[in-house]
């Protein structure tokens, strides 16, 4: 377990106690190949485009959500989750905690219950403890850069 000492520092600084623990959290990253990134930014420096291309330069396949842009990280954007009709493993959410929670629903509604992640800072709490409650995995208040950053190499 020692391997998992960085991972689970990580965990333990989230807000959220309920988020899925270091071997759990290791298990969706190593799972999930397909990431719909709903709010990927077209700014290089922000957060929400520096995530999702460290990802998909680490092999994620990412489809991004924008519907203020055509094209990010050389794929055609989509206007809404709704939008999607290939399924994905996740949804990684970059909107504010306000706008957050109303995301989160439209991932549940998708047939093959991806993992729905609030990147660091945003919190839908009402909106996790209904997703949990129905068997989605959930995870808030965490950066999946730093999540998969702190993986145990081989």
């Amino acid at each position: 377990m020692d391997s998992l000492h960085e991972l689970q520092a990580l965990l333990d600084e989230s807000g959220d106690r309920n988020n899925p623990g270091a071997e759990e959290m290791k298990g969706i990253m190593e799972s999930v190949q397909t990431i719909a990134v709903v709010g990927i930014s077209r700014n290089p420096e922000k957060a929400a485009r520096r995530v999702p291309a460290y990802l998909a330069a680490q092999g994620y396949e990412i489809i991004p959500v924008n519907p203020f842009v055509d094209e990010i990280l050389g794929k055609k954007a989509k206007d809404s989750l709704k939008d999607l009709t290939d399924p994905v493993d996740m949804v990684l959410i970059f909107r504010p905690s306000e706008e957050a929670g109303q995301v989160a629903e439209l991932a549940m509604t998708r047939d093959e219950h991806p993992v729905i992640w609030l990147q660091k800072e945003i919190r839908a709490d009402q909106m996790a403890a209904i997703a949990r409650g129905l068997g989605f995995t959930f995870v808030q208040d965490l950066c999946a850069y730093e999540i998969h950053k702190a993986l145990p190499s081989g």
